[in-house]
């Protein structure tokens, strides 16, 4: 479904948004697409210049993200020791796990059934769809992608592959408890 935008201008800019975002069902991760990809048909300089794009939203990024989680110790020692997180700390009576790799924050919450939880499902379902974490180089991606390959409870989706037409680059995981996440090293050209 096509939506209308108005730039900064006043100019039309046309948008294509899902009809689940244009019905209200927006969810974290198609918020934050949705709102980047309003201020990249703005304008060719505020496409390329993230700088604007900041002075003008009125928040400054993501603080901490929080996953729910069907078995709290598994996922943790995932982030930890596959992915070299620290904990930050634990309440005892969620409970729950905080981590900080030194540029995000995750929160760990253990559900109730975790044994019964029904996987995440992008076209039925309304939630995070993945989570993306930056890699440096290509590199250190294929780096993690062999650890990853060695880690019993991580299942790959896929291997490091072209964004696109490339020279991007990203692999596709699911942790313990069955959380998408993605891995991307981001190259210019």
């Amino acid at each position: 479904m096509k939506t209308k935008l108005l730039n900064n201008k006043g100019a039309v800019r046309t948008g294509l948004f899902t009809s689940a975002v244009t019905a209200g069902l927006i969810n974290a991760a198609v918020a934050v697409v949705c709102s980047t990809t309003a201020y990249a048909a703005n304008s060719p300089s505020q496409a390329t210049n993230p700088q604007t794009a900041k002075q003008q939203s009125l928040i400054g990024g993501v603080d901490h993200v929080g996953l729910a989680v069907s078995n709290l110790e598994n996922s943790k020692t995932f982030f930890t020791e596959t992915l070299g997180f620290k904990v930050l700390g634990k309440d005892g009576d969620y409970p729950a796990y905080f981590l900080n790799n030194g540029a995000i924050t995750v929160t760990l919450w253990q559900t109730t059934n975790g044994d019964k939880a029904t996987p995440f499902n992008r076209k039925t379902n309304v939630g995070l769809h993945h989570l993306a974490f930056q890699v440096e180089t290509l590199e250190k991606l294929n780096q993690l992608h062999d650890k990853l390959k060695a880690t019993a409870s991580v299942t790959i989706e896929f291997a490091p592959e072209n964004l696109g037409r490339g020279p991007t680059q990203h692999m596709m995981i699911r942790e313990p408890s069955g959380n998408r996440l993605e891995f991307i090293t981001r190259v210019r050209r």
